[in-house]
This record gives C-alpha cells, sequence and structure tokens, in this order.
C-alpha cells in the first residue's frame, strides 16, 4: 500500500501509539557534521533512529564524486537493519529544515524499491510546538534481517548522460540550491561557484510555507508547471550541491501530482570535480523567486 507523502503530528502520535512504525531523525548541519547527532540525543521523537547523511544515507567521499555518493544497496540494507526496520514496515522521516534532510531518506527508499516512507509535515519544529511527548538519550532496536536492495538506477542520471541530455535539449534541469548559490554569489561550501549551463533554479525553500510546511498541491503544481516551461513532468530532471536538497524537489513534485522526474545523484559538487565541465553564473537561467 502506498502510504502518504506528508503526515502531521496527530497521525505520527497514532502511528507511534500503534507501535508498527519506524521513525528516522535526519537533523543535519552541513556547517557542523556532528550537530545532528548532539540535537537528536538531546531529544527526538520517541524510538527514533538517528540517520546521519554523511555515514547512514550517503557513501564516502571518492576521488570523482560528489559531497554525498548514493550509499550501496549492502550498506544501506544494513543501516536499516541496524535501526530495526524490517520490510513492509512504514517508515516517517523529520529534520528540522522543513525536510530539506528527511526527503533523501524518503528518495532513498524509494530508488532502493520501497515506497514506505513519510516525512512529518513541518518536522521538528511542528513536533516540540505541538509539546508532544520526546526521549532523550540512546535508542535501543532489535536488528532485523534486511535483504540487499535492488537500486532502480532508471531514477539518476549521470554527468556524462546528463551533459549529452541537455545539448539535445532532452531534459529540464532544475537546481534546488539557494539563489546566490545558484548564481554563482556567496558560495561557501563548493570551491568553485556557478551552476551547470542550462539549468533553471528552483530553490528547495520554495516549495515551503513560512511554517516550514509543504504548500498544498495546487500551490507546487503550479510553481513546477512555471519552472518546466511546458517540459513533462517525465523529462525533469534534479540537482542541488550533491544530490540531498534536490530530493525535496522531487517530493514536493509527487505532492503537485507531476511524478517521474530523475536525480542528478552527484549534483554539483560532482560536475565541478571535472574541469572540462562547462559552468554558467548569473540568473539568466533562472526561474523568479
Amino acid at each position: 500500500m502506498t502510504r502518504p507523502l506528508l503526515l502531521d503530528v496527530p497521525a505520527l502520535q497514532a502511528m507511534l501509539a500503534g507501535g508498527e512504525v519506524s521513525v528516522f531523525d535526519c537533523r543535519f548541519d552541513l556547517a557542523d557534521a556532528s550537530a545532528g547527532k548532539r540535537l537528536w540525543l538531546q531529544g527526538h521523537v520517541p524510538g527514533a533512529a538517528f540517520a546521519d547523511l554523511d555515514r547512514d544515507l550517503a557513501a564516502p567521499i571518492g576521488p570523482k564524486t560528489g559531497r554525498h555518493p548514493l550509499p550501496g544497496p549492502n550498506d544501506f540494507a544494513a543501516f536499516l537493519a541496524r535501526c530495526g526496520w524490517r520490510e513492509g514496515r512504514p517508515i516517517v522521516a523529520y529534520d528540522a529544515q522543513g525536510g530539506a534532510f528527511a526527503a533523501r531518506l524518503w528518495w532513498l527508499m524509494r530508488y532502493f524499491g520501497h515506497d514506505v516512507v513519510s516525512l512529518l509535515d513541518g518536522g521538528w519544529p511542528a513536533w516540540a510546538a505541538a509539546e508532544a511527548e520526546v526521549a532523550t538519550g540512546e535508542e535501543c532496536f532489535e536488528p532485523q534481517a534486511v535483504t540487499a536492495m535492488q537500486p532502480d538506477h532508471a531514477q539518476v542520471l549521470d554527468a556524462g548522460r546528463l551533459g549529452q541530455a541537455l545539448t539535445a535539449g532532452a531534459v529540464r534541469l532544475l537546481d534546488a540550491r539557494d539563489a546566490d548559490r545558484y548564481a554563482g554569489r556567496n558560495e561557501t561550501i563548493d570551491p568553485v561557484a556557478g551552476h551547470v549551463p542550462g539549468a533553471s533554479n528552483r530553490p528547495f525553500r520554495t516549495n515551503l510555507d513560512p511554517q516550514g510546511r509543504f504548500h498544498d498541491a495546487e500551490t507546487l503544481r503550479a510553481g513546477f508547471i512555471e519552472a518546466l516551461e511546458e517540459t513533462p513532468a517525465a523529462q525533469s530532471v534534479h540537482m542541488c550541491g550533491s544530490g540531498v536538497t534536490a530530493c525535496h524537489n522531487l517530493l514536493a513534485m509527487e505532492l503537485a501530482g507531476l511524478p517521474g522526474g530523475r536525480l542528478y545523484a552527484g549534483s554539483w559538487s560532482e560536475w565541478i570535480r571535472d574541469a572540462a565541465r562547462p559552468v554558467a553564473s548569473g540568473e539568466a537561467d533562472s526561474e523568479p523567486d
């Protein structure tokens, strides 16, 4: 059964009371990789396992990869098994950044063939604002047997195929980074500033209201149809700095009834590993905020 993409606090509380759910805390800070674990220890949804972006939701960085390569199927299955997840069990993921990191777990599970993830809409701030129960410290899980997962390679594009598709005008590339990084200004993470020529800017934060919750489906749909410029949703490709917040746009398109987009998993941090790949700057290709 397909799970709802978003849940509110009462819905998650009901699932916890029923006992048949695995919860993952995906809080992370790109400027301080240890911050998410500290926050989880200080307080989390009861029973939530901590999903570390660098260690659990990505593979080690290689000489030609971006900052967050996709995890291997065996490693990802082992992570889920350690956290007590068993196949078919629903998962609820949350973070404190409007789903910026939780969406990576949602996308990875689909990539590996398991459509069981919902996001807590509003994330940890919504849970805290509701004064819901909070647990502290480590959690103990009964390890499960999770078989090796089979990735769906059709959901991703590598740099070579992306370049060819852009040259042929066969895809619409949407960059989920903030507008200043897309334009090549205020680049504080990657060593080269700018964007892939032909990419349009669709910051993932555009998907959220001021409370950090997703906009309704109609609002999301209108925004993506404008960004796609008559390109079918299935011909969209999504990128960001390292293939993480791009998943937020893919989730938002699903909410909007526009499925089928693919991920350029290496994203900007991989693209710039090869000096021969072209780089653009400025706002000429960007969509209005």
